[in-house]
């Protein structure tokens, strides 16, 4: 029985252990499962917000989630029709980035589309942006949407109202249209500097035979694809820019066709030449080289420019042109003629201020029409300033003519007894303001003057002023053969002078102004000067080869030959001294030095020959005969018609004189003399 006990605690025992061990298994599987569960309530909780979002519509009112559709289809179609043009754009790149010189027609064209494009977007985005505000105020108020959603869609719609109001629109092809339009001008440069080419020139040539300019010169084609670019420019409001690139290099290309001439000249400052002598030729090239600038180079440029911008108005392509000449170096030219007109004043100065005159003059109607519209005015005023310098300055010149004559008369006279520089520039000088040349010039100058200071020109004024000029020489030239100490010096410079008058004024114009009468009188004193100076000094050498008292026979031999001796010295001593004084004397007039040298030998010559035939053997053979016998008779007529030679000289100055204090005085410099001088 014990056994039967212990067996039925054994059984209870095992049973027990195998209900622990399934209890665990149970335990364990609950608890897994029960981990899973926490598992899937936590994705629940987190799915909630947007099941509470999807579900929110059923939620809402009947009335507004029926409505919403219609709000919705009326937001999504405008903003659908937005992002097929975007597509449409998007597909415009490709040919929009390529090379507009291929297919310049077809470019413009997709160009064009683009600018349709940007038309559409910038008109419709902010129609789809407000429908889709609408849309989201709706969902917003009838609580159709969750508020995370909408909270999202305000702020997208809050950024691109931002983009729409700012500088967005321009930007809504992402910078395709700039490219484009970059490209454009790029091919617009492009096609003026393939065509724009200098003119082949020389500087050594004569401007005269440079070929004219065609009225245009770029071809009717290139002419009419840079008026489509033009066009597509404006469209965009980017005209200026095409401007700029067309004042740059066409500009560039008058410039570079100048350059060839050599126009350094045209940067000389006031403080780089004294006078207008130093840039006396450069004036001379200046109104060749304006001349030709406006009427080939700026005249081109004018047509050129109507031509391209014609389309566009007046204004645009004057002001365009204006650029260009300006640019080009039309300033340079007026700015030279100016600082001509503020250097010293110098009585040749007023040639060349009417040369600068007849430049200006001649092409007046040429600046009139190219130069002046309103767009050029700084080219105007710099004109008109330069003609106004011009007249006032050779006006002046003019009329103090006269006073630095008369102030030149207080100076000593040269002291060789050659003509003075004062008479020959002056004789000269008249002569060329009374020529064909200058003389229309300078009554036109005085006129204009007269007509600003509201008096009436005439034109004795002229005449009877370059007279009065002529007087006043002549009374110059008294004062001077008054001033020499040396009697004979005197009257070589009166002979000089008095020559010189009737050489260099007969058969002039103002030679006849002063008339026959005038002019024989001056030869007259020239003839009655000229044989005072021969009586007074040559003349007398051969009073001292007597003969008298010469015996030659029997004991009166060697009396006969002391007198020789004594008379040859004396002879030999006055040539002597009179050859040595008048070696530095000078007859400027070659005709005039070789006849008085001739009339000298004649007087001279002949007698000295004769007296050595017949006396010279009494003295060759005396030991001294060098003493005496000096001189050959070659050796003698070979030293008389060397004399009076000119010495080589600088001509254009006064300053080897003695000048007053007074003449410098800030008026006409007569000492500053020109080429002209004779």
């Amino acid at each position: 029985m014990a056994n039967s006990v212990n067996d039925k605690s054994i059984e209870s025992l095992i049973s027990a252990s195998k209900s622990l061990r399934l209890s665990l298994q149970k335990s364990q599987g609950l608890g897994s499962a029960l981990e899973k569960a926490g598992n899937r309530f936590e994705e629940i909780n987190q799915r909630l917000p947007s099941l509470e979002a999807a579900v929110r519509p059923i939620r809402a009112d009947k009335e507004a989630l029926a409505a919403v559709g219609g709000h919705i289809n009326r937001a999504v179609g405008p903003a659908a029709a937005v992002l097929k043009v975007f597509d449409a754009v998007h597909g415009l790149e490709k040919s929009l980035l390529s090379d507009p010189r291929s297919d310049l027609p077809g470019y413009l064209s997709v160009l064009k589309r683009l600018e349709e494009a940007l038309r559409f977007l910038g008109d419709n985005c902010g129609l789809a942006i407000q429908w889709l505000e609408d849309i989201v105020e709706y969902l917003e108020d009838n609580a159709v949407a969750d508020d995370r959603y909408l909270s999202n869609l305000k702020k997208s719609l809050k950024g691109l109202r931002e983009l729409q109001d700012g500088e967005g629109k321009a930007n809504l092809d992402g910078g395709l249209l700039e490219a484009a339009l970059e490209k454009l001008e790029n091919e617009f440069r492009r096609l003026l500097m393939e065509h724009s080419v200098p003119l082949p020139m020389s500087s050594s040539s004569s401007l005269g035979e440079q070929a004219c300019i065609a009225p245009s010169p770029l071809p009717v084609l290139v002419i009419q694809k840079l008026q489509a670019i033009i066009g597509r420019s404006i469209a965009n409001n980017r005209l200026e820019k095409c401007i700029s690139i067309y004042v740059e290099v066409r500009s560039s290309n008058v410039r570079a066709s100048l350059q060839a001439l050599n126009l350094d000249y045209l940067e000389i400052s006031i403080a780089e030449f004294n006078d207008v002598q130093s840039i006396e030729g450069y004036i001379a090239q200046w109104g060749k080289h304006l001349e030709f600038a406006v009427k080939h180079l700026f005249e081109a440029e004018y047509k050129l420019c109507n031509d391209v911008f014609e389309r566009i108005g007046l204004d645009v392509w004057m002001g365009c042109f204006a650029k260009i000449a300006a640019q080009a170096g039309i300033l340079a030219f007026l700015q030279f003629g100016k600082t001509v007109t503020e250097s010293k004043k110098d009585p040749i100065k007023l040639l060349k201020l009417l040369d600068i005159f007849a430049s200006l003059n001649k092409l007046r109607l040429d600046f009139n029409r190219l130069f002046g519209g309103a767009a050029c005015i700084e080219i105007q005023n710099l004109t008109r300033d330069l003609i106004k310098s011009v007249i006032d300055g050779a006006a002046e010149i003019f009329w103090e003519l006269l006073l630095q004559v008369q102030l030149q008369r207080q100076n000593p006279p040269p002291p060789d007894g050659s003509v003075p520089k004062l008479v020959s520039f002056i004789t000269d000088y008249c002569n060329k303001l009374l020529g064909d040349d200058y003389k229309p010039l300078l009554t036109q100058v005085l006129i204009i003057d007269r007509s600003w200071k509201h008096q009436k020109f005439q034109e004795k004024l002229l005449i009877n002023e370059v007279l009065e000029i002529i007087k006043a020489i002549e009374i110059n030239l008294e004062t001077w053969i008054k001033a020499y100490e040396d009697a004979s010096l005197s009257n070589l410079f009166a002979m000089n002078n008095h020559w010189h008058l009737y050489r260099h004024l007969k058969g002039t114009k103002l030679g006849v102004l002063l008339g026959d009468a005038w002019l024989k009188e001056h030869e007259q004193y020239k003839d009655y000067y000229a044989t005072v100076f021969l009586r007074d000094s040559w003349g007398k050498l051969p009073g001292h080869l007597s003969r008298e008292g010469l015996i030659l026979f029997s004991g009166g031999r060697a009396t006969a030959r002391d007198l020789v001796k004594k008379r040859l010295k004396t002879f030999n001593e006055a040539f002597d001294d009179m050859y040595k004084r008048q070696s530095n004397w000078i007859v400027s007039d070659k005709d005039l030095r070789e006849k008085t040298c001739h009339l000298i030998v004649q007087a001279v010559v002949p007698v000295y020959r004769s007296y050595m035939q017949n006396y010279g053997p009494l003295v060759e053979q005396d030991a001294s005969s060098s003493k005496y016998a000096k001189y050959s008779v070659q050796t003698l007529e070979k030293m008389l018609l060397s004399l009076f030679q000119p010495k080589p000289v600088r001509y254009g100055s006064f300053k080897g004189r003695q000048t007053s204090g007074k003449f410098n005085n800030g008026v006409t410099d007569l000492r500053r003399t020109t080429s002209a001088v004779v």
